[in-house]
């Protein structure tokens, strides 16, 4: 799944919609130009964003006069009801917006380009981080462009922690320093929860999934073909969950909550802690009445390893060398040049009262990681140590990506995750063993 906002409110994502018959491929040739046609244009009720992205593709043309970019907007960026048909009726863009966990598929069914041969025109590449760049490549060749990243975290409230005799700038490293931390919290009571998670809409299963890379474990074997949630730590998952609602009360009594559910009551200054990434803190401020300096954010509790997430682009199998060399060179002016362009233009976004200063994403490595850092610091407008604590604590974790088929995966296991909080006397062992054999079932099938 995606985290809510991706990246910051300043972004909205899009797609281009079945019914435009100018979706797919096009001519790549206009008036002696190349021709690209490109998604994720910010739609016209958001101004500033839409602004800002017609200014840089704008800027883009002029600089290069013989590349003609046609955007697409539609919401969102990504429809999962409409990518696949999508997909099978050869309608994607010249250069189409997907998800990480897209990547294999879309190989798999053959419609996107290989821009193995291309990738050294492309400046910025060789910046971006490895492992952003792998999930783009299959059986070593490069089928797309990492854009933004994101990884699992816990936001927090400075104040309830503070409230409840807890020291703000020591928040829980393991998930027992989580759990009585949250008894602590909910002990102030007048409805204030300690913790509280997500539990149905399959956004239980990805919370799921984040907790247990959180404690080593993993949703499938390494070669994809078994599931292994019917282990130690997935185990240890469930019974977290249910010790916090069941004997400490600390996530209170309604459950099957959703993203927007624990958001509200994070804003509202009634809930201690839960799991996120960073683009929710701008969400909980403009959206649900938070404040910048009451929210920070800590790494993953248990040390072991975060869930990582995030989009990019792919190419078109249709796509001529002409409109894949120009549609590098606009990923490179949009988006992947450090401290400009659509995501890289703090100064621009300060202006416009967007969040500048969040810790993630965290696309580059080197010498452009640290001009990114530094344009970003020097225009923060928001409380950047309160995030401190997550970047420090993400440099001993393992990054893992979502697991094959994690949409389905994810409906199945929100069936464990939701049976443990609103039932009493559920059977772990016999949720874990149930769920197993339902995923290995989706793994089998493919």
């Amino acid at each position: 799944m995606r985290s809510t906002g991706f990246r910051r409110t300043f972004l909205t994502l899009m797609a281009c919609s079945l019914t435009l018959t100018a979706c797919g491929s096009s001519d790549d040739t206009a008036d002696g130009k190349t021709r690209i046609t490109v998604n994720c244009m910010p739609p016209k009720s958001a101004k500033v964003d839409r602004k800002f992205f017609e200014a840089d593709v704008a800027a883009f043309e002029k600089q290069n006069p013989d590349i003609d970019v046609v955007a697409h907007d539609a919401f969102p960026c990504q429809d999962p009801k409409t990518f696949d048909a999508k997909l099978a009726g050869g309608q994607m863009e010249d250069v189409f917006y997907t998800y990480f966990t897209d990547a294999g598929h879309v190989v798999d069914v053959n419609q996107a380009a290989d821009i193995t041969s291309y990738v050294k025109d492309l400046k910025s590449y060789s910046t971006i981080q490895q492992q952003l760049r792998d999930i783009y490549t299959v059986d070593g060749k490069i089928y797309g462009i990492p854009r933004t990243g994101y990884s699992m975290g816990l936001i927090y409230n400075r104040k309830l922690f503070a409230k409840a005799g807890l020291d703000p700038d020591k928040p829980p490293a393991t998930w027992e320093e989580l759990r009585a931390d949250a008894k602590k919290i909910a002990a102030l009571g007048n409805g204030t929860l300690g913790y509280a998670d997500y539990s149905a809409q399959n956004q239980g299963g990805w919370h799921f999934t984040a907790e247990l890379y959180s404690q080593g474990g993993n949703v499938v074997s390494e070669d994809g073909k078994k599931a292994t949630v019917d282990t130690p730590e997935g185990k240890a998952v469930l019974q977290n969950l249910k010790d916090m609602r069941w004997s400490d009360n600390s996530m209170g009594s309604k459950q099957l909550l959703v993203i927007n559910d624990v958001q509200q009551l994070m804003g509202s200054g009634k809930l201690g802690m839960y799991l996120s990434a960073p683009d929710n803190i701008p969400i909980l401020v403009k959206e649900k009445g938070g404040n910048y300096k009451d929210l920070a954010l800590a790494p993953m509790p248990g040390g072991k390893g975060t869930l990582i997430g995030g989009d990019g682009y792919m190419f078109n199998k249709k796509d001529s060398p002409e409109q894949i060399k120009a549609g590098l060179k606009w990923l490179d002016h949009m988006f992947l040049t450090p401290g400009k362009g659509f995501l890289g233009d703090y100064a621009r976004a300060k202006t416009a009262d967007a969040p500048v200063g969040l810790p993630e994403p965290r696309l580059f490595t080197g010498a452009a990681d640290t001009r990114d850092q530094q344009v970003k610091k020097a225009n923060a407008n928001v409380p950047v140590d309160n995030y401190q604590a997550f970047l420090d604590g993400n440099q001993s974790l393992a990054m893992k990506i979502e697991p094959p088929h994690a949409q389905q995966i994810y409906s199945v296991l929100d069936g464990a995750v939701s049976a443990v909080l609103t039932k009493k006397d559920a059977d772990i062992d016999q949720l874990l063993k149930d769920a197993s054999g339902k995923i290995d079932g989706i793994l089998a099938r493919g």
